[in-house]
């Protein structure tokens, strides 16, 4: 699992992953993403103007972001017109969330009993987290990704 903060916003990687490229031989697309009533909606700064919303299953919605990327790079190829450059090779989609998508996404993972044990906030306030009631201060924000990557990499040890 692989986290970034941008902005205030915390990347996400899924787990196990395996990615067959050097990472050096892959550019990354960050992808902002937010979590609606029905399910994910995402943009991107590279490409003005596109927005993609849809599946309430983020595995779904992955599939259906890059569908919508290579419709528009489909397009804009047809047509003539200017693209960013780096759709031309290699590149590896991240998902940029805000603490609120990213707890409501693990929410369906982990309750916020386990939330609480993996991060060491209370899990009243990570309720607050996710439903937008209150903005965790940056400070609360490192915990969560710290926690979050603690387990990233006790799982990477692991084996069965």
């Amino acid at each position: 699992m692989v986290f970034s903060e941008v902005a205030g916003r915390v990347s996400l990687q899924p787990p196990f992953r395996k990615i067959p490229l050097k990472k050096k031989d892959m550019e990354k697309v960050v992808v902002n993403v937010g979590r609606t009533d029905t399910g994910y909606c995402c943009a991107c700064d590279l490409i003005p103007g596109w927005v993609v919303a849809g599946s309430e299953n983020f595995d779904n919605f992955k599939k259906e972001v890059q569908e919508s990327i290579d419709f528009w790079l489909e397009g804009k190829r047809e047509d003539g017109e200017p693209y960013p450059k780096v759709f031309d090779g290699k590149y590896e989609l991240v998902y940029d969330f805000d603490i609120a998508s990213l707890l409501e996404y693990y929410r369906g993972i982990f309750s916020y009993s386990a939330l609480q044990t993996i991060t060491g906030i209370n899990q009243k306030q990570l309720c607050h987290y996710a439903s937008g009631i209150s903005k965790p201060r940056p400070q609360q924000v490192e915990k969560i990704k710290s926690g979050l990557r603690r387990l990233a990499k006790d799982i990477e040890t692991v084996t069965v």
